[in-house]
């Protein structure tokens, strides 16, 4: 399923990772960096996957995050619609701690037909077509490894990805709801949405009132060719390319049998 188009998408993905991971090595830590920073490399790396986008299906709509001249030049919607988050997981980038993606996905007839999420400075990519299962090609590996969601079947014995505490230690509501076994953070939702895809995490909980397509779309398919299950924090459809790409229910991301169960205890919270 569209071998183009995925060819396209990972090679601008590795095409921003260099670039990224190039930035990287020379840029000054920002320890306090706070959740809405945005960087020239956040631009750069943005214009790198647009332009190779653009040159490729200069037809395509694009949806993307920072106000760069490729994504101005472009129409913002239609029945193609490239979803770009340049680096997600900012405060991970300036942080240096390593926690940022880069995340490309692809909105055919409004359905996410592929995803990508590559993490630059741990050499992690994974990437999903529709009906073509998701897939993992870390380092060195020569060739890529199918995903497959865990079985982890109770609350209790699950692991749950989240984004860090401000209060390192403290368990949110929504964490102390579900008693998972153990909690893993990241700044970024593309790698959490990832760990779920992998085998790495059982739930990725998001409970942000308001976030946008860009942040979540690559990995919800991710997700979803792993044989998991995505929904809002309500069990809504999650819907992409709407006007100004809000996403306004929250994401649940579950291996699946874990999902009616955690759905439950969220709404109890």
């Amino acid at each position: 399923m569209q071998p183009r188009e995925l060819e396209v998408a990972l090679e601008a993905a590795h095409a921003a990772g260099r670039y990224l991971l190039e930035e990287y090595a020379r840029f000054q830590a920002i320890p306090d960096a706070p959740a809405d920073i945005s960087t020239e490399a956040d631009r750069q790396s943005q214009e790198i996957i647009l332009r190779s986008l653009r040159t490729a299906f200069p037809y395509d709509a694009l949806c993307a995050e920072e106000a760069t001249p490729t994504l101005q030049a472009a129409a913002h919607t239609g029945d193609r619609l490239w979803v770009v988050d340049p680096i997600d997981g900012t405060r991970g980038f300036a942080r240096k701690n390593g926690e940022f993606s880069v995340m490309i996905a692809l909105v055919d007839d409004v359905q996410i037909r592929l995803g990508v999420v590559y993490q630059p400075a741990a050499a992690r990519l994974t990437y999903a077509v529709r009906e073509g299962g998701c897939w993992r090609r870390d380092a060195t590996a020569a060739q890529p490894t199918q995903c497959h969601v865990t079985s982890v079947g109770e609350l209790t014995a699950c692991t749950l990805a989240q984004s860090r505490s401000r209060t390192p230690g403290k368990r949110s509501r929504w964490a102390a709801s579900l008693g998972p076994a153990r909690i893993v953070e990241s700044y970024s939702a593309g790698i959490k949405l990832a760990l779920v895809a992998r085998g790495e995490a059982d739930v990725y909980l998001n409970t942000y009132e308001a976030f946008h397509d860009w942040d979540i779309c690559a990995g919800h398919i991710l997700v979803r060719e792993a044989g998991g299950c995505v929904t809002g924090t309500g069990g809504e459809t999650l819907q992409y390319g709407l006007a100004g790409a809000w996403q306004r229910h929250g994401l649940l991301a579950t291996n699946g049998l874990l999902h009616e169960a955690a759905l439950a205890k969220i709404a109890g919270a």
